[in-house]
């Protein structure tokens, strides 16, 4: 899979209906292993800053599940690769803080969407279609850069 392939493909799966965080848990985990209906069960709760609390943006956690997938050891003794596997979040969500200027779902709407929009859902189309391309693609460079993808 190529960089857009992926990016292509989690905004597909975004315009079928999924969840952000499920768009990129089922887009990702097949290189890991992990089944279509395991991933969408296991991320569908995350959609809407985590079951719509606005809290931390689906496609970022859906991500941060990625990275569990590729990073974290099996072995709770392992502290390396589980501080490299933190490490590697701490990463992503910095890096996408500096595009954004935050990774909260609310936060995100209230900056580049309007209430109304978001009532109307069309705060999909105004934001959560570029915030997932582009965690997408920072996830997938990450990725390939560690030789996980």
């Amino acid at each position: 899979m190529t960089r857009q392939e992926a990016i292509d493909k989690v905004l597909s799966l975004f315009s079928e209906g999924y969840a952000c965080s499920q768009s990129i848990l089922l887009a990702f985990g097949p290189a890991f292993q992990v089944d279509e209906r395991s991933a969408s069960l296991l991320s569908a709760t995350f959609g809407g800053g985590m079951g719509r609390l606005r809290e931390k943006c689906g496609a970022v956690t859906g991500s941060f599940m990625v990275m569990g997938l590729a990073y974290s050891p099996i072995d709770p003794k392992d502290m390396d690769n589980k501080l490299l596997a933190y490490r590697k979040v701490r990463e992503l969500n910095k890096s996408l803080i500096e595009v954004y200027g935050t990774t909260s779902c609310g936060e995100l709407l209230q900056k580049f969407a309007t209430r109304e929009a978001v009532e109307k859902r069309q705060h999909h189309q105004m934001i959560c279609t570029k915030v997932l391309a582009e965690t997408a693609g920072k996830l997938y460079d990450m990725l390939k850069e560690d030789g996980k993808i």
